[in-house]
């Protein structure tokens, strides 16, 4: 009866986490770029009640009497399936059709990666406009170098092409590239990334190194679409679903210890 209460107990734990999940992709719903986070769970360790032996015929028993002692969160993944595409009056919006992530300079000097294409032009440090998140973070190239136009251009005269290329019109108002691309980068295992905030991710030995699609011809390179941004993926209705499914699990785990209780209740008074 003592294990039920502890084995009870990790499933209202464990299922406290998935609310917590669900809460946040909840809360996200409108966020640029944001993925959907999924819990997933696994059994704990099982003790042996009773092992592999014969009976009291002397016929050997197919299997041992174990118990399970409850459940964990093995991991919090993300779901990399592309939002869908909302249009946007900013210049600025850039919404990727692809596996590929812009890459942004980090304050602290590291590069860090992201899907949110709600960016903004800015007056840079040196001079000249760079283009940055909405954090001031600046917008990395092919190049992994901050992409900064000089006062001589009209910001909002600069367009982007569907291969990252920035242009300008010329005499002829016909936009020519510039020489500048805005750097989109993959991963082997995006779901290796670690999550950071500001709809961050950050490289780690898990998602591998970061494939630069316009030196790599093994990837399937991604478009960048101006005018658009990549709304959420969180599905709201799978959402609620499964809210509702873990309040239930929660409940239940919860009579599980109501009823260890009595039990144990039930047996100490028997010794009056």
């Amino acid at each position: 009866m003592v294990r039920s209460l502890w084995t009870a107990a990790t499933g209202m734990i464990a299922q406290q986490t998935n609310v917590d999940t669900i809460a946040n992709n909840l809360a996200n719903v409108n966020t640029t770029g944001y993925k959907t986070q999924v819990n997933e769970f696994k059994s704990l360790l099982y003790q042996n009640i009773q092992t592999k032996t014969t009976s009291a015929n002397g016929d050997a028993k197919p299997s041992s009497a174990q118990v399970g002692l409850g459940v964990r969160n093995a991991s919090i993944s993300s779901v990399f399936k592309e939002g869908s595409l909302t249009a946007s009056d900013s210049d600025t919006a850039f919404a990727i059709d692809g596996k590929g992530f812009f890459a942004v300079r980090g304050a602290d000097g590291n590069t860090y990666y992201t899907r949110n294409g709600n960016l903004k032009f800015t007056l840079a440090s040196n001079g000249g406009n760079m283009l940055a998140t909405s954090e001031g973070l600046p917008v990395l190239d092919t190049q992994g170098r901050p992409i900064v136009l000089s006062n001589n251009y009209v910001m909002s005269k600069v367009t982007v092409s569907k291969d990252g290329s920035l242009c300008y019109p010329d005499a002829q108002n016909n936009p020519q590239p510039i020489g500048i691309t805005i750097g989109v980068f993959q991963f082997n295992n995006p779901n290796g990334l670690e999550r950071l905030a500001d709809s961050l991710y950050q490289q780690t030995a898990a998602s591998g190194q970061a494939i630069n699609e316009a030196t790599n011809n093994n990837v399937e390179r991604s478009s960048i679409i101006q005018g658009y941004l990549e709304s959420s993926n969180v599905q709201v209705v799978d959402e609620m679903v499964n809210m509702i499914v873990a309040q239930r699990a929660y409940e239940l785990n919860s009579k599980a210890i109501t009823a260890s209780d009595e039990m144990l209740q039930q047996a100490n008074n028997l010794r009056r």
